[in-house]
């Protein structure tokens, strides 16, 4: 029998069952029309200036081709993207897999354009030696900026991969499964599961995805967000962005005995 995704579900009391089930699930109607709008309008200009800048393409990839952009540290780029971060749908997730305090790692968007390439397959844990943990040390939020579909290059999932405990080797490719959504699902996943960004082989479309990447707070940040972050998303920022980013008691510790902020 063909292997497939938990189906998409509003309801984040099925999303909790199946990610402790599946390490993965699918969720819609977190997001409203107009902060769906704001999040691509950001994205896609951030992508265009990138371009411009010829930042784009810089740097080691694990997903490579010339038509598969990285956008980096969207969370400097506009308030939107950190409303997104601390989404209490999202963190509600978060710390079922993780627990709290967590750390936001890195948030990051990918543009999988016509022509995009598959990517390698891999587990967003991959940095742990083995063998690894038995429970998961990291949790990707994933929203579909874009519809994903099994032709414009939707991140594809091995389903049930969390329960080997390790990295994907030769011959694990077989049984992906394409997460074919509606622009707005949150897709979230623990960081055992193996994935990769999908071929794009549409001449029209264009599949954006941003990701949330969260750890248990014993990790550093892939991002330095003390040095990379825009200042502005500090002003007002909640207590649960403060922790996220390290900039409370929990995850990165104290200053001269008491929390930073």
């Amino acid at each position: 029998m063909k292997a497939v995704l938990p189906s998409i579900t509003s309801d984040l009391d099925q999303a909790e069952r199946d990610l402790r089930e599946h390490g993965i699930c699918l969720v819609s109607g977190v997001l409203s029309a107009e902060q769906l709008a704001d999040v691509r309008a950001g994205l896609y200009r951030a992508a265009k200036l990138d371009n411009r800048r010829k930042l784009a393409h810089s740097g080691r990839r694990i997903d490579h081709g010339e038509s598969n952009q990285h956008v980096r540290n969207t969370l400097s780029l506009d308030p939107v993207f950190a409303d997104v971060a601390e989404h209490p749908a999202a963190l509600r997730l978060v710390r079922s897999v993780l627990g709290w305090p967590a750390l936001l790692g890195n948030q990051s968007a990918f543009i999988a354009m016509p022509g995009c390439e598959a990517g390698r397959l891999h587990a967003d844990q991959g940095f742990i030696p083995e063998p690894w943990p038995t429970l998961p040390q990291g949790c990707n939020v994933g929203w579909c900026i874009d519809e994903f579909t099994e032709e414009n290059g939707a991140t594809r999932f091995v389903p049930g991969s969390c329960r080997h405990h390790r990295p994907p080797g030769e011959g694990d490719e077989e049984g992906s499964v394409a997460a074919v959504a509606p622009a707005g699902t949150m897709v979230v996943f623990d960081s055992r599961i193996w994935h990769r960004t999908g071929e794009n082989r549409t001449s029209d479309q264009s599949c954006a995805a941003l990701f949330n990447w969260y750890t248990r707070p014993i990790y550093r940040t892939q991002e330095n967000w003390f040095l990379s972050l825009n200042p502005r998303i500090l002003e007002g920022a909640s207590d649960e962005l403060l922790t996220l980013l390290g900039y409370k008691t929990e995850g990165f510790g104290k200053v001269n005995g008491r929390s930073p902020m």
